[in-house]
């Protein structure tokens, strides 16, 4: 009560003083220095974030030429967020659609998948029941104009096309067809409508009990569409699971926590996260998951971040999945997401995450050096971890142990249970040649163009397998076609290379199907060494075992 009283004394005594002090200066220094007097008082009894409003308000009311502050603004404030830590961001108003679009579960637009291997754009899929097929656009349709604007052979960037493309539901577009199987052009007049967007990229049965599941991101609809999956592959007679987190970035936390409660038996703990003031908050599994009973193996490396993290450590550290792959990211980063007036936002990092065990998986990092940061992916390369175990090494202080005594460990990236090395063995000069001037993908086109009807017949894995299995001069026929477009066949090279081009050309057909990236998946999966190992793991595993017993390593 005392000291309240007293600075509300002394406090108006001293700026009575400083603004004093400051007139007498202004005497003899000149007619504004006493403001001038008078602002640096102010600014040395203020916090100092002040300054930085102080500093936009004399620019803004005193600078001598006329300013556009908003776009000084706009420039000021990734400059400021630089300075944090390397996952806080400021998204400019113009790039939050396509910033969070990626995790919404919906898009207006005419719902095609669509190719520009060429200067043309050409339809690989139409969404089943979207505007485009209603409209009567069809698999293999080359866009040659949009409205009244010419698109074909002009070079216009895809993102370009997709602006076009896109608009509001209820919107019309009109668009000029070429189709191979008529001389005429076809021309349709779309309306756009929502279009969902799918995170789970393809989930079938690898063998007669282990199902598969791709997932690419956590978005606001990851829980439900793996859920999905989860009771369709069980009615198909799954009992063991993989689970494909590889190139998964992230995105929603709570996603992740859903997923991982599906596999967890009640009351294991998921994640925890602290923020700065050290306040904890737990997530627990409620024993309600639908894949409890099952064994599962989660596939990771090096672009598999955050969200994605987080259920492999839950899972890792509860005894309850065997973890394949390589390293993970490294992102144990909580960011809240703070929207302004304007459209723009502030994503800010509040907390740090930890797994069951305790584990912080973050890898270290400079605050203000992004770039160095960004770096250690490609520093790993150089450093040959992504082709040796024996080039990781962590400290006895990140070594930590699961109940049934596992050793794991923190400070960057979750350490896979098995290590799968980058497999290059069947990369050669020729195959690298074909894929880097995309001639593979090119071919794939052109066979779609030449086996459409029956293209567009395969509805399942099982069919697809039958239409390619016939096709007994599919290797044969892309090396002529390589030849023609200026590849010359080097066979040493493609005698050594021959299961990794059949499996790509197999699995690039197979994407420009109904199943989309089923089909893509269910063929490359025999030359894909991360896959190829976690079957084996699983294939060990005991399917007898109740959950608690695989939990425990018994």
């Amino acid at each position: 009560m005392y000291k309240n009283s007293r600075n509300k004394v002394i406090f108006p005594l001293l700026l009575a003083v400083a603004v004093v002090a400051g007139l007498v200066l202004g005497q003899s220094m000149g007619r504004n220095s006493a403001e001038s007097q008078f602002r640096r008082v102010l600014t040395q009894l203020r916090p100092p974030y002040e300054k930085l409003n102080q500093t936009m308000a004399l620019i803004q009311n005193e600078y001598i030429d006329s300013l556009d502050m908003d776009s000084i603004t706009e420039r000021v404030m990734p400059l400021l967020v630089q300075q944090l830590d390397p996952h806080s961001m400021y998204i400019p108003a113009q790039a939050m659609e396509a910033v969070n679009e990626p995790l919404e579960s919906e898009f207006d637009g005419i719902g095609v998948v669509f190719n520009m291997a060429t200067d043309t754009v050409v339809v690989l899929n139409v969404v089943p029941s979207g505007p485009s097929q209603k409209a009567g656009v069809q698999n293999g349709d080359r866009i040659l104009r949009i409205n009244a604007r010419e698109v074909a052979g002009q070079r216009i960037p895809q993102d370009s096309i997709v602006k076009m493309l896109r608009g509001p539901r209820g919107s019309e577009v009109r668009l000029t067809l070429e189709r191979r199987t008529i001389n005429d052009t076809v021309s349709v007049t779309v309306t756009r409508d929502a279009i969902p967007l799918k995170s789970v990229d393809a989930s079938f049965m690898l063998t007669d009990n282990i199902g598969f599941i791709r997932l690419s991101a956590f978005a606001k609809n990851s829980y439900a569409e793996v859920l999905r999956a989860l009771i369709f592959l069980r009615a198909e007679g799954m009992e063991k699971l993989i689970f494909d987190l590889r190139g998964n970035t992230g995105g929603f936390l709570d996603q992740a926590i859903l997923i991982a409660n599906e596999f967890l038996p009640a009351d294991r703990m998921i994640v925890y996260t602290e923020d700065r003031h050290g306040e904890r908050t737990e997530e627990y599994s409620d024993g309600r998951g639908a894949a409890a009973d099952i064994a599962v193996a989660v596939l990771i490396d090096e672009e598999s971040a955050s969200s994605s993290e987080i259920l492999a450590g839950a899972l890792q550290d509860n005894d309850r999945g065997l973890i394949v792959g390589r390293r993970s990211f490294g992102k144990g980063l909580v960011q809240q997401q703070i929207p302004f007036a304007d459209g723009s936002a502030l994503r800010l990092t509040t907390a740090r995450y930890f797994t069951p065990t305790g584990r912080s998986i973050q890898k270290p990092y400079k605050t203000g050096d992004t770039e160095g940061y960004d770096r250690e992916i490609y520093d790993r390369y150089t450093h040959n971890e992504m082709f040796s175990a024996d080039s990781i090494h962590f400290a006895d202080s990140l070594r930590f142990t699961t109940p049934a005594g596992r050793t794991v460990y923190g400070g960057g990236g979750i350490m896979p249970d098995r290590f799968i090395p980058m497999d290059t063995t069947d990369v050669t000069r020729y195959y690298v040649e074909v894929v880097g001037r995309n001639i593979l993908y090119r071919y794939t086109l052109e066979y779609g163009d030449r086996h459409r009807a029956a293209l567009n017949e395969v509805q399942t894995i099982e069919q697809l397998r039958t239409l390619l299995d016939a096709d007994r001069g599919l290797l044969s026929d892309f090396v002529a076609y390589a030849a023609r477009n200026g590849v010359r066949p080097a066979w040493n090279d493609i005698r050594r290379s021959r299961e990794l081009l059949e499996a790509q050309l197999r699995a690039l057909i197979g994407r420009n199907t109904a199943l989309e990236d089923a089909g893509y998946y269910s063929e490359i999966h025999s030359v894909d060494t991360v896959i190829e190992a976690a079957i084996e793991e699983l294939k060990n595993i005991d399917n007898t075992l109740k959950p608690n017993e695989i939990e425990n390593g018994n």
